[in-house]
This record gives C-alpha cells, sequence and structure tokens, in this order.
C-alpha cells in the first residue's frame, strides 16, 4: 500500500468508478519491471502511476479490469508468487493470496499466467483500452495476442476488436482530486515548504549544491516524504538559465543567486516548489528588479486562476506582466503589447506557466480539449504556477542581467470559491527572505 495513502475503500471506489465507464471492454496496465541501477543493483522501486492510483501497491503487478460480459469479469491483478528465497533477499511479497485478501481483487494470478488470462478476457471484449507499456516485449505480446483474438472474429461474425488509450481514460479521472488527494498534496507541499525555509537560513557561501540538494531532500524524508517528487534542482547562479539544470556540482558564491526547485512525495502525491534566494544577504539591484518581476508576474498568475477561467489564461496573465516589466526595464524595445503580438519575450521566458500537478509531477490530463480550445480549470484541478526570466551569459540583454535565471513557483488547487495556494508557506517576498538570509549570515 501507498505510505501513508489512502486506505483499500478508496481505491475500490476508483475501481467502480472506471469499471461504470465500460461496455464490453477491458482495460489492462502492464506491470513495470524493476530497473537496473547497475550489474545487479536495482534503483528503489516505483509503480506506474494509474497502477498506484487504482490499486495503491508499491511492487510490480499488472491490472486488468474486465467488464466483457466473461468469467474474468472483474478486477485482476496479476502478482509475483511467494518465494521464500527471493524473499529472503527482496523482502516478503504480496502473493497471490495477498492479491485477494489485502487488494481485494476479485481475481489473482501468478505473474506468468498475465497473457493467457488476459487473450481469455480479451475474447468478448468490443473494446481494449491499453497504452504502450515501456518494455517493447510486452508490447509485441499484446499486439500478437490482439490479431490472435481478431483472427477469430470473422467466424463467428464478431466485429474486431478495437484498441483505445487508457491513459486518456484514467486522466479524465485523476484531473479532478478528491478531498483525500488535496489533502495528501497539501501535507507534501507543506512538508516542502519547511524544508525550503530551512534551506533559506541555513544557505551559505561557497557551499556545495549538492550540500544543498540534501539538505532540501532531507527536510523532505525527516517531515514524512519518501523522497523528492523528481530530480532537485539546485542551480547557483548563470546555471539557473538552464532550465532542467541536475548536475547540481558547483560551488555558489555570495554575488549569485541559487534556484532550488525541490518538492517532496507524500503518499504518491508530489509537490513541486521553485525559489530563488541570494547567496549573500540580499539580492543586488538587478537581481531585486527581476526578482520582483518574476514575483508579481506569479501573484497575477494565481490570482487569475479560478473555478471557470481558462488554463490559458494563467500564462497569458503572467506574460502580461513580464512584457510590461522588460519594457520598463528597458530589456526589450517596443511597447508591451507589441511584446505580447510578437512574442519578443520568448528567448527569456520560454516555458509555459503551468502544468497539472498530482501523483505525477507533470500530471496527466489535457490543455485543450476536442477543439483546440484551452480547458476550463474546474474545482479540483491542480496546477503550478511558476513564471520565469532566464539570461544567458551571452544574451543580448543589460550586461547587469546578464547570467542571472529566476524562478518561482507554486502549488494551486482550484476551489469553488477561488483558489487554494497549497505551498504557501514557503518564503518569496523580497523583503522577508532578505530578512532570513541576514539572520542566517549574521545571527541578527
Amino acid at each position: 500500500m501507498t505510505l501513508h495513502g489512502p486506505d483499500q475503500s478508496v481505491y475500490a471506489k476508483r475501481r467502480n468508478t472506471l469499471a461504470k465507464r465500460l461496455k464490453r471492454a477491458v482495460v489492462f496496465l502492464p506491470a513495470v519491471e524493476e530497473a537496473v541501477y547497475s550489474n545487479d543493483v536495482h534503483y528503489s522501486y516505483r509503480p506506474d502511476s494509474n497502477t498506484r492510483y487504482l490499486v495503491g501497491m508499491e511492487e510490480p503487478a499488472a491490472v486488468m479490469l474486465s467488464r466483457a460480459g466473461s468469467d474474468l469479469d472483474g478486477f485482476s491483478l496479476f502478482v509475483r508468487p511467494r518465494d521464500k528465497e527471493s524473499e529472503t533477499w527482496t523482502g516478503r511479497r504480496v502473493g497471490i493470496e495477498g492479491a485477494r485478501e489485502v487488494y481485494n481483487a476479485d481475481h489473482a494470478y501468478s505473474e506468468s499466467d498475465t497473457f493467457d488470462v488476459l487473450k481469455r478476457a480479451l475474447e468478448r471484449a468490443r473494446t481494449f483500452y491499453y497504452s504502450p507499456a515501456r518494455d517493447p516485449r510486452v508490447n509485441a505480446r499484446v499486439m500478437e495476442m490482439v490479431h490472435a483474438v481478431n483472427a477469430e472474429r470473422p467466424r463467428d461474425g464478431g466485429q474486431p476488436l478495437v484498441i483505445t488509450e487508457s491513459s486518456s481514460l484514467l486522466a479524465a479521472m485523476r484531473i479532478h482530486k478528491t478531498k483525500e488527494e488535496i489533502r495528501l498534496m497539501r501535507k507534501a507541499a507543506r512538508i516542502s515548504a519547511e524544508a525550503h525555509n530551512e534551506l533559506l537560513n541555513r544557505l551559505r557561501p561557497g557551499m556545495w549544491e549538492y550540500e544543498l540538494e540534501a539538505l532540501v531532500e532531507y527536510g523532505f524524508r525527516r517531515a514524512g516524504c519518501c523522497g523528492p517528487a523528481y530530480g532537485t534542482i539546485v542551480a547557483g547562479g548563470s546555471r539557473a538559465t538552464v532550465l532542467h539544470y541536475v548536475n547540481n556540482d558547483h560551488q555558489v558564491n555570495e554575488r549569485e543567486l541559487v534556484l532550488i526547485d525541490a518538492g517532496g512525495e507524500y503518499g504518491g502525491y508530489c509537490a513541486d516548489i521553485t525559489r530563488t534566494i541570494p547567496v549573500g544577504a540580499a539580492y543586488s539591484k538587478a537581481q531585486a528588479a527581476l526578482y520582483d518581476l518574476v514575483l508579481a508576474a506569479q501573484q497575477r498568475g494565481i490570482e487569475t486562476a479560478g473555478p471557470g477561467v481558462e488554463f490559458a489564461a494563467v500564462h497569458r496573465a503572467a506574460v502580461e506582466v513580464l512584457c510590461d516589466g522588460l519594457v520598463s526595464l528597458g530589456i526589450l524595445k517596443g511597447d508591451a503589447a507589441s511584446c505580447l503580438a510578437e512574442e519578443s519575450y520568448k528567448p527569456y521566458y520560454m516555458h509555459r506557466t503551468s502544468h497539472w500537478l498530482g501523483m505525477d509531477v507533470h500530471d496527466v490530463g489535457d490543455y485543450r480539449d476536442a477543439d483546440g480550445n484551452s480547458i476550463v480549470l474546474r474545482p479540483g484541478m491542480v496546477l503550478t504556477v511558476e513564471p520565469g526570466l532566464y539570461f544567458r551569459p551571452r544574451a543580448r540583454v543589460p550586461k547587469a542581467y546578464r547570467g542571472i535565471g529566476i524562478r518561482i513557483e507554486d502549488d494551486v488547487v482550484i476551489t469553488r470559491r477561488g483558489r487554494e495556494v497549497l505551498s504557501d508557506d514557503a518564503v518569496k517576498e523580497r523583503a522577508e527572505v532578505e530578512k532570513i538570509r541576514r539572520r542566517g549570515l549574521t545571527g541578527k
């Protein structure tokens, strides 16, 4: 079961909700195999998020939901059987009996029976919900099986089995978070915010980026997270202009800013917070000007988010503020309107302001509907708001701004009356940041 996650009644409710949407259909989620780190050493295991969402199981298992009109209808789990010798090395397995007793499977089988059972279930199905597995061998077996099933259809006058993406089916459920899911995300965000605040206090010139990475991740684990929700970014100086910098192997100096993009995972749900703070006691004049601009853009984006608002409107609101500020600072020529129309800001702000957040840091869910229109925000949706500005060392901007990268990111859940900033405990107002930095460096 997922650490700190919901009880089994919640998973059963999710499976029942999904099953009601099926008509002569089978959903199949293949097991995610353990990944090798080196030689015979493995990475810590993480199941597929859809499997975790429907079952809450933390070891390799394939999942099948069937409503095809056969004796295999219901919820099936395909697991590793109990094995005394293997369990001596890697720990107790849930086994076939546990699949029924702990996870309430209607049918439980050994993993070796997966494709034989799946083929039987598909023989009476009209629709097969399946998303390609990471392992091409699994996809080949599945396609071979589908062709075999379809080869029999003309003989009995049946229609061919239609394959449909299971990801869209589950994304439609996962994009709307329940109260229990929001509770877990709030916890993840609060733990992560406290870790960021602790780092703000403990940062010293000359520290290594990996030291800061270790400190923030220690904060996650100490407070109950299973670890980071994604690869922690700690980028000092001009390295902050690399969006997904993960080397974390340089020292930070007193004149630089350091960008920390880090969030913990709690109960299977992610936090995603970014703060950009001075290594010294305060922001320089140029750093402060850019920081205040990014913060104003973020605040406008957060204020814009709410029920009935288009997802794309959050980005537009943030970009409008950035364009106005970039023109005022003399970084862009013309006026804010032309900056927006010509997208002249893009060399310095090249990513989207928001993404969905949930069991994955870039969570499932469409951003546009079938007609190409922006998705409308509804209560229970959780998104990030994370504008930034990035000026590479050789950027064609005033010299004072070169080599500065700033991003500020928070996690926002849409409510019936507006929004809640889940990560609001993480300090970001410039005056408060500088107050903590001075106290941390001088004790005053």
